[in-house]
Formats: structure tokens, C-alpha cells, sequence
């Protein structure tokens, strides 16, 4: 390095690693500066190193980030895509075509919404429930009940499009019971494994015969899409006038710790 200072060479700062005094090796960078005599002449040269652990694991914490995003975007291209695809198989008409495609799209970004709000770090259910409802009046009050816990963002996605299906089912085929929708979730176990159990409950009305075929989009979200990107199952049940959607999965795929860090 001296003889590099001496033939006027730039040293640019350069990474390595050295033993702390503790044991324990360190990420530093380091940068060398000249030293002259008041002639000009160069008499020796200094170093400066910096910790650089905390920039090293802010980095690596970018890059997860960042292959995780390009992940999660790639599976809403799948899940737009699906939507198209499904809707168009299924509407009558380009304006009915249209409107449902903005519908369903709208509903994943306002999960998306929700999302952003604590960048990624965990939905309340309870909240995803009510951000869902809030332009639904007609349907109020919906009884919601259950232990507060926090979503990962798969699941608030997932579930946001299921809330989603299930409203505008209570929409176009008419419920006419006031509060008589009703959300409820229990966190159970099965053979040691911590479960979640989701269940939506209405008066059943004329739907209810459409929904048992097994057939639209809506359909194909709340019985199959839905159940199979949290590793669980759903299924309908008709009894005492109501018809019902219980979904149960993991807990393991349903529950963030609020506050916590997005898992990577």
C-alpha cells in the first residue's frame, strides 16, 4: 500500500474481516489516507476501519426482501390471472365480465391496503373483516367473534378474496335478515397441531342450491383456491335455515405475531 501511496495510486476503501478482541470475526471496511510531510512528502499512511455488521445484515435483509416481493408478486399475476380467466368463462356479457374482474381485483388490493399500513407486519383479522364490510351497508351489523390474532400476509390476502366472495354471494342473491351474517374463528388442536377454524354464517336464501353445485369463481375460491394456499380444507353445511363456510387450516399458515417482522 505505501508503494502504491508513493507512485500517487488511489487506495479505494475495500471490505474485510478481522478478530474482534473478543474472538468473534467482524465485517469492517477500511480506508487509507495518505500521510505527508509539510513538503509534501509522504512520510506514511493511516487506516480507518469501520464496523460494517449492522450495514452487512441490513443488506441481506434487502435481498430476502426483495426475492420475497418478487415471490408474492408473481403469485397475484397467478391469482389475477386465475380471476380473468374463471369470470370470463362465466359472464354473459363484456360489461358483466368487466364488472366482476374490477370487483375481485379491487378486494385484493385492499387487502393490499391493509398490508402497506403496517408494512407487512401483520393484519388483526377483526380489521380484515371490517375493511371488507365497510362499503357493504346494506349487510350491517355482521356479528364478528373471536380471539384477536394477527395474519401473515398469504393469509390476509387469501382470506381478504374469500370475505370477498362470500359479500357479494350475500349481495346478489339477496339476504334479507339484518344482522344475520355472522364471523366467527376459534383457534383448536388436532392430534397436538394447532388448528384455525373460520366460520361464515348466513340466512340461507336462494343461492344456497347454487352454491351446493359447486360451480363459478366463487365457488372455486371458497372450496378449493382458498383452503389449498393455507394447507387446509373448507366445506358447506345448510342446518336451522343457515348456510355455512367453515374453513380450517394450520395455525401455523394463518398467525403472525402483531408487531412482529414479515416472515422471509
Amino acid at each position: 500500500m505505501l508503494r502504491r501511496l508513493k507512485l500517487g495510486e488511489r487506495i479505494e476503501p475495500f471490505q474485510t474481516t478481522r478478530r474482534h478482541r473478543d474472538g468473534r470475526m467482524v465485517p469492517i471496511s477500511i480506508t487509507i489516507s495518505p500521510i505527508k510531510s509539510r513538503g509534501g512528502r509522504l512520510v506514511g499512511a493511516s487506516s480507518i476501519a469501520r464496523d460494517i455488521s449492522e450495514r452487512r445484515e441490513s443488506n441481506r435483509r434487502l435481498r430476502l426482501l426483495t426475492r420475497e416481493i418478487n415471490h408474492r408478486v408473481k403469485n397475484q399475476y397467478a391469482i389475477v390471472l386465475a380471476i380473468i380467466r374463471q369470470t370470463a368463462t362465466r359472464s354473459r356479457s363484456i360489461e358483466e365480465f368487466e364488472k366482476r374482474v374490477r370487483e375481485r381485483i379491487m378486494a385484493l388490493s385492499h387487502s393490499h391496503d391493509l398490508l402497506s399500513q403496517v408494512d407487512w407486519a401483520g393484519v388483526r383479522l377483526a380489521d380484515l373483516v371490517a375493511h371488507q364490510l365497510k362499503s357493504f351497508e346494506v349487510l350491517q351489523p355482521v356479528r364478528v367473534i373471536g380471539p384477536e390474532i394477527g395474519l401473515g400476509a398469504n393469509a390476509v390476502l387469501n382470506l381478504g378474496m374469500a370475505f370477498h366472495e362470500l359479500i357479494m354471494n350475500a349481495m346478489r342473491f339477496g339476504i334479507t335478515d339484518v344482522g344475520g351474517i355472522s364471523v366467527a374463528w376459534a383457534l383448536t388442536s388436532e392430534e397436538g397441531v394447532d388448528v384455525f377454524e373460520l366460520v361464515w354464517s348466513e340466512p340461507a336464501v336462494a343461492y344456497a342450491d347454487l352454491l351446493a353445485q359447486e360451480e363459478g369463481f366463487g365457488a372455486l375460491v371458497l372450496g378449493k383456491l382458498v383452503p389449498s394456499a393455507l394447507s387446509g380444507y373448507a366445506k358447506w353445511s345448510f342446518s336451522d335455515g343457515l348456510i355455512v363456510w367453515k374453513l380450517t387450516a394450520p395455525l401455523a399458515r394463518i398467525q403472525i405475531g402483531l408487531g412482529s417482522s414479515a416472515s422471509l
